[in-house]
């Protein structure tokens, strides 16, 4: 899949959080629970080199719980500290805000041997669409940065008090410059990490379609209430699908492009199945013979 993503106010944004680093004692990268490692930006680990790190697995509603548990072990076990969210549950703002200031604890524990109560700012940072503003939305309690369901929304910083002593800066979704992994890039577009607008949406819901036959053999039979055969094809799904739902054009042919945008729609919005596609890494074994 190739893809023209790195628009110019890409270049921008990036100066903008490296001008901001001397501000900020923890960076919060928000990624999404269904992939976990397509949306995580490459540059981020030399761009945030030194700085005090939590990761978010933001939607994590929309995943598979057990792959949530085992990204939460790895991410773990590799030095980070990393929780899992939803933005609809207000019940685990309390966590986040504790994990964000944990990771703060030896400024914070500085600052209070000289007498002084700090601030702790936190920038947070993933790529588009991810769900930055409505972490930081739901741990504030109120709507303080913008949100949308497309990517780009944010195009600028923000700061957001969320108590007293704890500040958090919205950042706009940064993508790295070079797509390569055609896989992830797949990935990305399934979850709408990617504009729909540049791509082959037809394609991409024939690919999604196979994606979860061959992951999930039952949901789509499910959801749309369809039979399906091993020997149909990704448009005889989607045919299938247009009959059940009443998908038709006024000249009586199926209205495939309907049922693609409602396919998309539905497996971004966790109706078809709970899934993560992204597998985590298996633990380096590193014991000698």
């Amino acid at each position: 899949m190739q893809i023209n993503w790195y628009p110019g106010h890409m270049a921008k944004a990036k100066r903008m959080l490296q001008e901001n680093l001397r501000l900020i004692d923890v960076v919060v990268e928000v990624v999404d629970a269904r992939c976990p490692a397509s949306t995580r930006n490459p540059d981020f680990d030399d761009l945030f080199a030194g700085k005090e790190r939590v990761i978010v697995l933001n939607k994590c509603d929309l995943a598979d719980a057990v792959l949530t548990r085992k990204w939460l072990e790895y991410l773990r076990s590799e030095g980070y500290r990393a929780l899992d969210f939803v933005a609809t549950r207000n019940s685990l703002r309390k966590n986040a805000i504790e994990v964000i200031k944990c990771a703060a604890e030896e400024k914070i524990a500085r600052m209070r041997a000289k007498g002084v109560t700090k601030t702790v700012r936190a920038m947070v940072v993933g790529i588009p669409n991810v769900g930055k503003s409505t972490f930081i939305n739901c741990i504030a309690g109120s709507v303080r940065a913008q949100v949308g369901d497309k990517p780009g929304v944010t195009r600028g910083k923000q700061w957001v008090r969320i108590t007293p002593y704890l500040e958090l800066m919205d950042t706009p979704g940064l993508l790295w410059p070079k797509l390569d992994d055609a896989l992830y890039a797949k990935r990305l577009a399934y979850i709408g990490s990617i504009k729909d607008d540049i791509l082959d949406v037809e394609k991409l819901a024939a690919d999604l379609i196979d994606t979860l036959r061959g992951e999930y053999p039952d949901a789509l039979a499910l959801r749309y209430g369809i039979e399906l055969s091993s020997a149909d094809s990704a448009n005889d799904v989607m045919e299938r699908i247009c009959v059940q739902r009443g998908f038709k054009l006024p000249n009586g042919e199926h209205d495939t492009e309907r049922c693609v945008r409602i396919l998309l729609d539905e497996f971004r919005g966790g109706r078809i199945v709970r899934t993560t596609l992204d597998a985590p890494p298996e633990p380096c074994n590193d014991e000698s013979n």
